[in-house]
C-alpha cells in the first residue's frame, strides 16, 4: 500500500470519492473504483456515503505470480509511467535506459502486503458477496478483459420471490434511502431516489432536464407533473419491469399517491418508518461534519476524538433544529392520509440497529403478496 494511503483517514477517502461520483460524467457514463476499499472499515465507510456498486471483480492469482510480476514493473521517474520487463516494455531506448524498480516492490515488501490483502478481503467478500465475481488474472490480459465484460455487461438476477415495486415513507432521519440501497444491493432492484433521479435527469441535460433546473438551482420544490413524469418514464423501463424496484421520497402525500395511481404505478410493498420525534432530532441536530477533512461525527453517537477537531465542526443548515421542525411539520401533516391510502402497508419501527430493521423489511418482502378480500355482490 502506498504509504500517502495509509495516512489519509477512511472517511476522507470516501467523501472524496463520493464528491468524485457524484460529478456529471460519473452520473452519465457510470465508473470504475479501483484501489478502493481494501478492508471492511473501508467497504462500511463507502455504504455509509451511499456508494453501492452494482459488479464488483476480484483478480486472482497465486502469490508466487504476483510476486514475480511485481519484480518486474519499473517505473519512468519523467512521467511516473509504469512499465513491465515481460508484458509492457517500452519501445523508446531512451525511455528504457531512465526506467528504475520502484523501491516499495521488493520480495519481501509485496510478501507483506499479500499478508495483509489475505487477512482483509474475506471481510469485503462478505459485504460484496452478491455482486462480486472472481476471475483469474494468471491468464492473457484479454481474456481477462473478456470475462470482465462479459460480467459487468450482465444484469443481476433478483433474489425476490417476486418482481418487488417498494415504497418507503417516513420522515427525515429515518433510514430510508440506507434501507432502500441495502435493499438494491441484495435483490438487484432498482434503487429510485427522488431527489437523485431530478438531478441526473438535469445532468442528462435532456428536455425535461431542462425544464427542471431552474427550480433545483434556486432549491424551489420541483411541480409535482414534472416529477411524475420523471418517475413515470424511469418506473416504465425494461430495467425497472425486469428487475423491480425501491422508490423513496415520493409521494409525500395524497396527491402524488394519487396521482401515482392513475399513472399505473403501484406498488406491491409499501413501508412506513416510524421514529420518535425526540430521536429524530437527536439524529439530525447533532450531525456535525469537519470541513477540512469531509469525516462525518454526531455530538452524541460519534464524537470528535480531539477538541481541535470538535472546535472547526460544522452543521448543515437543514440539521439546525427549526428547519427540521418545519420539515417535520409537512410530514406528519401528510402521513395520515397517505397510511390510509396504502392501507396494507407495513410499518417500520425504525429506532432500531439499521441492519435490524433491515432484516424486518427483508421478511416482509419475501412473505406472500397480499390477498385482497372481494365482497360476493
Amino acid at each position: 500500500m502506498d504509504q500517502t494511503l495509509v495516512k489519509i483517514p477512511n472517511a476522507l477517502w470516501a467523501n472524496l470519492i463520493q464528491e468524485r461520483l457524484s460529478n456529471v460524467d460519473c452520473i452519465k457514463q457510470g465508473w470504475i473504483l479501483e484501489g478502493f476499499p481494501e478492508n471492511q472499515e473501508q467497504a462500511w465507510m463507502l455504504q455509509s456515503f451511499g456508494i453501492f456498486p452494482r459488479h464488483v471483480v476480484m483478480l486472482y492469482a497465486s502469490d508466487t505470480v504476483l510476486i514475480e510480476r511485481n519484480s518486474g514493473k519499473r517505473l519512468d521517474p519523467l512521467t511516473q509511467e509504469v512499465y513491465h520487463t515481460t508484458f509492457d516494455w517500452p519501445s523508446d531506448p531512451l525511455v528504457q535506459e531512465r526506467l528504475v524498480k520502484p523501491e516499495d516492490l521488493s520480495e519481501q515488501e509485496v510478501s507483506k502486503k499479500l499478508l495483509e490483502y489475505h487477512r482483509n478481503f474475506p471481510e469485503v467478500f462478505q459485504i460484496y458477496q452478491k455482486v462480486l465475481k472472481s476471475i483469474n488474472a494468471d491468464q492473457p490480459s484479454v481474456d481477462v478483459l473478456s470475462q470482465v465484460l462479459t460480467y459487468v455487461q450482465t444484469r443481476h438476477r433478483s433474489a425476490a420471490p417476486f418482481t418487488p415495486r417498494i415504497i418507503f415513507c417516513g420522515p427525515p432521519g429515518s433510514g430510508k434511502s440506507l434501507q432502500a440501497a441495502l435493499i438494491a444491493q441484495k435483490y438487484g432492484v432498482v434503487n429510485i431516489c427522488c431527489g437523485q433521479l431530478l438531478k441526473e435527469a438535469v445532468a442528462d441535460n435532456t428536455n425535461l432536464g431542462e425544464l427542471i433546473k431552474p427550480y433545483i438551482d434556486n432549491g424551489w420544490p420541483v411541480p409535482d407533473n414534472l416529477v411524475l413524469e420523471l418517475l413515470t418514464q424511469r418506473l416504465s423501463s425494461l430495467e425497472c419491469l425486469t428487475d423491480g424496484w425501491v422508490l423513496s421520497g415520493f409521494p409525500r402525500d395524497i396527491e402524488q399517491a394519487e396521482k401515482l395511481q392513475k399513472s399505473q404505478i403501484n406498488p406491491n410493498r409499501v413501508f412506513f418508518f416510524n421514529l420518535p420525534y425526540e430521536s429524530i432530532m437527536e439524529r439530525l441536530s447533532q450531525r456535525r461534519t469537519d470541513p477540512i477533512t469531509g469525516q462525518r461525527y454526531h455530538t452524541t453517537f460519534r464524537p470528535a476524538p480531539t477538541p481541535e477537531i470538535q472546535a472547526r465542526l460544522r452543521q448543515n443548515p437543514r440539521d439546525e433544529e427549526e428547519n427540521i421542525e418545519k420539515r417535520l411539520e409537512t410530514y406528519y401533516s401528510n402521513v395520515k392520509d397517505l397510511e390510509d391510502f396504502y392501507e396494507e402497508a407495513f410499518y417500520v419501527n425504525a429506532d432500531q440497529d439499521p441492519y435490524v430493521v433491515f432484516e424486518f423489511i427483508e421478511s416482509c418482502i419475501i412473505k406472500p403478496l397480499p390477498c385482497r378480500k372481494f365482497r360476493h355482490l
